[in-house]
């Protein structure tokens, strides 16, 4: 007996694959980090990954946690910029035993020192849509977070173990 569930249906195409990991017996937590790769690497998500919407200051800034649910190893960062897939940086900070929790520069230069893919996360598309939305917040006087969200993902392996992962994209509009 397996499962797996997710916030949103940008993630359903990630659980999809998550999916395959807990069919092949594999464990939850390389089915949570394959599921939300997926995510990340997609350029069309506007609040979460690769192409997601940029902060003020036009940085795509990002978090990710990632949770073991039999010893509650945690590792998380936020305000992380140029990481290609935070989830994977979160994963190797819940086994280290000093820093769990990883913020701004210092967060991407571990992810660097790791050896993990730095990389500019602002696409084309995202700065363009960033440009409109800066605008439709302005003349119509909106909330800046409207219509901005995070992904949240948790999996049961066919061995009872339990994984669990938040995800976002920091937004934030002068």
């Amino acid at each position: 007996m397996w499962g797996m569930i997710a916030t949103w249906r940008m993630a359903y195409e990630g659980v999809k694959k998550g999916q395959q990991v807990l069919l092949n017996e594999g464990c939850a937590g390389d089915a949570i980090e394959e599921a939300i790769i997926t995510v990340e690497d997609y350029p069309y998500y506007k609040s979460v990954g690769y192409g997601g919407l940029p902060n003020e200051a036009g940085l795509v800034e990002l978090d990710a946690a990632y949770m073991d649910g039999d010893n509650f190893d945690i590792g998380a960062i936020a305000g992380a910029s140029h990481i290609k897939n935070p989830i994977s940086v979160a994963r190797k900070l819940s086994k280290d035993t000093f820093n769990i929790f990883l913020v701004g520069a210092g967060a991407t230069k571990y992810a660097e020192k790791e050896g993990f893919e730095i990389k500019n996360m602002l696409t084309s598309r995202a700065s363009t849509l960033y440009a409109n939305r800066l605008k439709e917040i302005y003349e119509k006087n909106l909330n800046p977070y409207d219509g901005h969200d995070t992904v949240g993902m948790v999996a049961l392996d066919s061995r009872g173990k339990i994984y669990g992962q938040k995800w976002k994209a920091l937004c934030s509009y002068s």
